[in-house]
């Protein structure tokens, strides 16, 4: 769902590049996104929309810190948006913007460790990136906007440092016009009326990867679903709201098992939008879930799509990968806790529907591992499927008991941070009596397909 690397500052420098801190490498799998040099702590983005004319302008104000000396730096910006002016610690700086990259170039070099507030005002008619998952990024509906990042579209709608890896609170405020609802990630701070006009100020204060950034405007109802222990709403369009409270109706019962199985809800609140248009597929965002018009069916048809966005919030948004490689701690997780709720519900076991997807897996094989499948394949559904078969495995391996705390300490050890499945494998080996290494070779590392898990 969804190049040319980061900062000329590096120049002919041989060894691998690093991304945000010198741990972290440039990822691999999206080669032109990420930027090099420095690490963004902060964004703080004042937007200004008009949903008839599709139109945007932005001020986006970046607080990072260098960890190199610094003479030029690049962030990912889509081609489509026009900067307008830039500054670097109050100073004006040169910069050119070319091929979904800003390149900005300060008077005088920054030195390791050295502050940097970047402030850039722009405009444009935002639209989604091509990629190879298809167009990702800001996409206009009928009557509003959403956004749909994952993995490289926040250059649609705003400057930044686009990898998973580099996370950071934001705060996002939205001008639209007042019969439009606008919701972003995080809390709503202020919310002001003028001249026809709503300001809606949210703050995310828990660190957030910029593919999981998001906006949704629309005539959205608001519907409150409970308020303790922590506040659970709805934005659907009026005209739908008495087939929404069927298709959700079993949202707040999900959330309570969620949190019985993984570990305490990460973020203050959560947020379900039901566009008014058809949606391929639900969308991810971090404290919030987005859900087409045919999600809300009357017949409960996509609950297990319900289930896995709601599972995102743990896996994914608070617990993140720090490269694309490992989306199966994403997918697989979430794909898994599909089938756990399936159980709780009174619906097919785990158990059976891992039997019924291992049968479909074995016709139709592929020839790469789950932990390694490529770009143009991780978004594939038999990573989804594969990633749930491997924690079944696992889960049959060590126990119901061993498994759950291992899902509870993952959670709560790795909570806002950046994750890999080394660090999986790692965590996993508290929890059993034997080696896993087996295991994990055989469902992580070699592409064919093992036999069916039997219990220990």
């Amino acid at each position: 769902m969804p190049g040319k690397s980061g900062s000329g500052s590096r120049g002919s420098n041989t060894r691998q590049p690093v991304l945000g801190t010198p741990d972290d490498t440039v990822d691999p799998y999206l080669p032109h996104n990420g930027n090099l040099g420095y690490r963004i702590s902060r964004y703080d983005l004042d937007l200004e929309y008009k949903v008839a004319s599709n139109r945007l302008a932005g001020v986006a104000t970046l607080t990072a810190t260098s960890y190199e000396d610094l003479h030029r730096f690049t962030l990912d910006m889509a081609s489509s948006l026009a900067v307008d002016r830039i500054t670097v610690n109050d100073k004006r700086v040169r910069y050119s913007h070319r091929r979904n990259k800003l390149a900005i170039t300060p008077d005088a070099g920054v030195p390791p460790g050295g502050a940097l507030t970047i402030v850039i005002r722009y405009h444009g008619t935002p639209r989604p990136i091509r990629s190879p998952w298809g167009a990702v990024g800001w996409e206009e509906l009928t009557d509003g906007a959403l956004c749909a990042n994952q993995p490289n579209g926040a250059a649609s709608w705003f400057p930044c440092d686009d990898h998973p890896s580099a996370k950071a609170p934001y705060r996002i405020s939205i001008t639209t016009d007042s019969p439009y609802h606008a919701l972003a990630n995080g809390v709503l701070e202020s919310k002001r009326v003028r001249a026809g006009q709503t300001t809606w100020v949210y703050q995310q204060i828990e660190p957030m990867p910029t593919y999981l950034a998001s906006v949704q405007i629309g005539q959205y109802k608001q519907i409150s679903l409970a308020t303790k222990p922590f506040p659970v709403r709805a934005l659907v369009p009026p005209r739908l709201v008495p087939t929404f409270r069927h298709d959700f109706g079993r949202q707040l019962e999900m959330v309570n098992a969620f949190v019985e199985m993984f570990g305490p809800y990460p973020f203050p609140q959560y947020s379900v939008v039901v566009t008014d248009d058809a949606l391929e597929i639900p969308i991810e965002a971090q404290s919030l879930s987005t859900f087409g018009a045919n999600h809300c069916d009357g017949h409960r048809g996509a609950e297990r799509l319900i289930a896995h966005e709601l599972a995102h919030q743990w896996f994914g948004n608070s617990v993140t990968l720090a490269r694309w490689r490992d989306i199966w701690l994403h997918e697989g997780f979430a794909c898994y806790a599909e089938w756990l709720w399936s159980q709780r519900s009174g619906g097919r076991s785990a158990d059976e529907w891992a039997r019924h997807y291992y049968t479909k897996l074995a016709a139709t094989p592929v020839r790469v591992p789950l932990a390694d499948p490529g770009p143009r394949k991780m978004f594939d559904d038999w990573v989804y499927k594969r990633g749930a078969l491997t924690l079944h495995a696992l889960r049959l391996t060590i126990g119901d008991g061993n498994f759950f705390a291992l899902l509870q300490r993952w959670t709560d050890k790795y909570r806002y941070g950046s994750v890999s499945t080394e660090d999986f494998i790692a965590l996993a080996a508290n929890y059993s009596t034997t080696s896993l290494k087996n295991l994990w070779d055989a469902w992580l590392f070699r592409a064919a397909l093992p036999p069916y898990p039997t219990p220990a």
